[in-house]
């Protein structure tokens, strides 16, 4: 304590050595001290005596806005000057982590800004540890869309990304004996000193009420309930370049008016003040509990929330670029891109503001629609392509539910005129399913009858999707859809995540080039075999290791052993991601090397397993495999005969920061999903392109990968997509012989090894051939043996360190095809249709 005061102290003093000046658009350290400076006296947020790195965080990320901002700025009136088209994408999650190395890299002052905090009293990795993870996502989905803006700006694209603001995010996970518990996010607890709040630009959201026919025929949505949403904007720079576009978050607010005066000086406090608690649970939780018509009625506001404020702006801004502009222009000059399901309303609320508002009819409206939407998938999963109740709906959206009918009603007509082969598949392939036990409102027949593009993720989710879940839509049309293989942003995820691997790259090849054209990797297969390169690239992996073994101790208490074998399972939990099946060949692992003698132990490769992720608040099989790995954990790394030679952790609150410490120190890398079931994946191409080898199933983005990096480096096992139908199929017929390592890692838990826990619920979705949460569905039994034999491989594999080391470099080198950049810019030339803007 004494001595962080004495520090505390230090560092006030050397702030006040340094003047205060504004000067936003400073390269120089001194200067970008003295704007540090100004910032902790005239923008203060903390008592005029402290300088902490808490407050130094902020102030130093308030300087660097200052740029991004001068940036935002001129890139906004440059898009509106040219009047390029421009791509809107909307999605329900950014995933974006910290802001301030990314931002201080992508402008490439982080050298400047290193050595003005250090004349400030602070050194820059510490004041970056002070920032809070921006709470806007869950998963993969999220963290792509924010790899895309990434990938945007980069490539001066005029673009921007359209999303909610959440208070509280999804939850911060905490581990206790109990196993996972969910507590609210903070990240907004003081503020976030990247945001800048738009006052002017609020749009009216509309729920409930009527639909009024008015005498012309036209009609309108009167009644319900109003609320505000309020523009946030986050700016997204390019890596080395002036173009900083705009992350647009949406909050919701009520207005004065809407506080009612009256009861509140009556003492009925909540009701005076409904409407206002209302409009905060909006944006207060990401993926609200959906069990209850509540929970459901606030998901669908969500949505429709983030449709409306957005289509709004956008026309907004169509019609201020130019007045007198024909509506006929619009799709050339706006594309919208849906990333999943979630914002589909965006179909029937552009149709509405068409129609309704600005007066169109019906063919226009729907010509429009038709050439400005396009709709990505992420899923094969039944329960993950939305349906919602059409009771739900009318209740909360009576025009757009009239608009959705007619769209259905049209589409029918289409068919059966022009396709009467296909009047078998009309109740499969049409939006509302009228069964009269549960109608619905299919969210994903929605968007493929009206974009007029529709895209998988990966080649092999692409061809499943042609082949199996929209088969009947490609029959209608050939062209509709196409694939676009995931990507990631090689800035975050090698460049600055990694700083000493990057050095060791641009070494190599004798050029940076590689962080904005991935492709220049491959140029390390020529030295792969070099001793001198596995040297250093052994140094740097060390160097990562050891940072994450720190970090480890720090989270858990848990010591590990930078030189085992790190072996990394991180992704959201989930029953067909099979943690269950890593966590079982570890159980499994432990009963072998117990049985061994101390000699023969000696001879196995010491590994550590380290499994993270959220498991959602009510999917309570996925809560007990976090228990389970838990409570593994404990029994394993306090066991003297063997926690030498394994270890089991697991990592809590697994978000984007910790990925950036995982990443670059792991060696193994776990993607072992059933076949066919991951549209893509991009974690796997983020480990890839850190030289971490992986060992998994032909599956998502995995089959590309092994592709590219060569079938030698890639430790493959399991079932293939095509076998899995058949494979549940013998198991209902009762065909399924079980492997006994399977069973009897399986009895090790029933033995009460691991605790008092009942287990048995989670076991019993293994056993038996038939029934909901029962049969194996996931094929964890059926893929067991080839696992363990993969498994085995690796073992033999990293006892040989050149081997090993040859194939990590190899890995990197073929990862060039998974750069968001290649993704962006085939969505910007086949579906979009936007070229280049930049600003000069």
């Amino acid at each position: 304590m004494a001595d962080a005061k004495a520090n505390g102290k230090n560092e006030a003093a050397k702030l006040a050595k340094i003047p205060a000046a504004a000067n936003p658009l400073a390269n120089e350290p001194s200067a970008i001290a003295s704007n540090i400076s100004y910032h902790v006296q005239y923008s203060p947020h903390f008592s005029p005596t402290k300088f902490e790195p808490e407050q130094a965080f902020f102030a130093t990320a308030e300087s660097v806005r200052d740029r991004l901002i001068q940036q935002w700025n001129e890139t906004y009136h440059h898009f509106n000057k040219v009047d390029l088209k421009q791509t809107y994408y909307l999605s329900m999650e950014f995933l974006q982590g910290r802001t301030l190395t990314n931002a201080i890299g992508s402008l490439d002052i982080q050298n400047a800004y290193a050595d003005a905090l250090n004349n400030l009293g602070h050194v820059l990795e510490e004041i970056a540890e002070q920032e809070k993870d921006a709470a806007l996502g869950n998963g993969g989905l999220g963290r792509l869309a924010s790899c895309f803006l990434d990938s945007m700006a980069t490539l001066n694209l005029p673009a921007w990304g359209y999303g909610l603001r959440y208070r509280y995010g999804l939850f911060k996970q905490k581990i206790t004996k109990q196993g996972q518990e969910e507590v609210a996010e903070d990240w907004l607890e003081k503020f976030s000193p990247w945001e800048v709040v738009r006052h002017d630009v609020v749009f009216p959201v509309r729920f409930f009420g009527s639909v009024m026919v008015n005498p012309n025929g036209t009609r309108k949505w009167v009644g319900g309930e109003v609320v505000q949403a309020v523009a946030y904007d986050i700016p997204i720079p390019g890596y080395k370049t002036k173009n900083t576009i705009s992350l647009r978050l949406w909050d919701a607010k009520a207005s004065a008016e809407d506080f009612n005066l009256f009861q509140f000086n009556d003492g009925q406090y909540e009701s005076a003040a409904q409407l206002h608690s209302r409009a905060q649970q909006i944006c207060a939780v990401l993926y609200p509990g959906d069990s209850t018509e509540e929970g459901k009625l606030l998901r669908l506001k969500q949505q429709f929330f983030l449709c409306s404020a957005s289509l709004q702006d956008m026309i907004l801004r169509f019609k201020e670029r130019k007045s007198g502009r024909q509506w006929s222009e619009f799709p050339s000059k706006v594309a919208v891109q849906l990333n999943d399901t979630h914002p589909t309303l965006a179909i029937p609320e552009l149709m509405r503001l068409l129609m309704d508002e600005e007066g169109l009819g019906w063919d226009e409206a729907w010509d429009i629609t038709t050439r400005t939407v396009a709709y990505t998938n992420h899923t094969v999963l039944p329960e993950a392509l939305e349906k919602w109740s059409q009771a739900v709906m009318w209740k909360l959206l009576p025009r757009h539910m009239e608009i959705i009918e007619e769209i259905d009603k049209r589409f029918i007509a289409m068919v059966r005129s022009t396709r009467s082969d296909l009047e078998s598949k009309i109740p499969s392939m049409c939006i509302l399913d009228n069964n009269p036990k549960k109608p619905v409102v299919r969210m994903a027949n929605l968007c493929v009858v009206s974009a007029h593009t529709v895209n998988g993720v990966a080649q092999l989710h692409s061809d499943i999707l042609k082949a199996d879940l929209f088969a009947d839509y490609v029959s209608l049309w050939p062209n509709k859809l196409q694939n676009k293989t995931n990507g990631i942003t090689p800035r975050r995820w090698l460049r600055f995540c990694n700083p000493e691997l990057s050095k060791i790259i641009t070494k190599w090849l004798k050029t940076d080039q590689w962080v904005t054209n991935l492709d220049l990797l491959v140029g390390l297969r020529q030295f792969a075999d070099n001793t001198e390169l596995q040297a250093e690239w052994e140094s740097a992996k060390m160097a990562s290791k050891k940072h994450l073994a720190d970090y480890i101790w720090r989270v858990t208490g848990v010591t590990i052993d930078p030189n085992s074998l790190f072996d990394i399972q991180v992704k959201r939990i989930h029953e067909y991601k099979r943690q269950l099946l890593n966590i079982l060949g570890a159980i499994y692992r432990y009963k072998k090397l117990k049985e061994m003698s101390p000699q023969e132990r000696k001879k196995t490769t010491p590994r550590t397993i380290m499994i993270g992720g959220k498991a959602f608040a009510t999917y309570t099989n996925a809560k007990r495999i976090v228990k389970l790995v838990n409570d593994v954990g404990e029994f394993v790394n306090t066991d003297p005969e063997v926690n030498s030679y394994l270890k089991v952790v697991f990592v809590p609150n697994y978000n984007v920061s910790v990925a950036e410490l995982l990443i670059p120190g792991s060696e193994l890398s776990q993607h072992i999903s059933t076949a066919g079931m991951e549209a893509s994946g991009t974690s796997n191409m983020k480990f890839s392109l850190n030289g971490c080898l992986i060992i998994g199933t032909l599956d998502g983005a995995n089959v590309e990968i092994r592709q590219e990096i060569g079938e030698e480096n890639f430790f493959l096992f399991g079932a293939v997509a095509e076998q899995v139908p058949k494979l549940r199929k013998e198991r209902e017929d009762g065909l399924f012989k079980p492997d006994p390592r399977f069973e009897e890692a399986k009895q090790f838990i029933r033995s009460g090894a691991f605790g008092s826990y009942d287990y048995n619920p989670l076991l019993d979705s293994l056993e038996g051939n038939t029934g909901y949460g029962r049969g194996d569905y996931f094929l964890v039994g059926y893929d067991f043996p080839s696992y363990l034999e993969a498994q085995d491989r690796v073992d033999q594999a990293y006892k040989d360190q050149k081997k090993w080391l040859k194939m990590s470099i190899l890995s990197t080198a073929g990862s060039g095809k998974f750069s968001s950049d290649r993704t962006i810019a085939q969505y910007a030339k086949e579906i979009w249709n936007i070229t280049e803007c930049r600003t000069s």
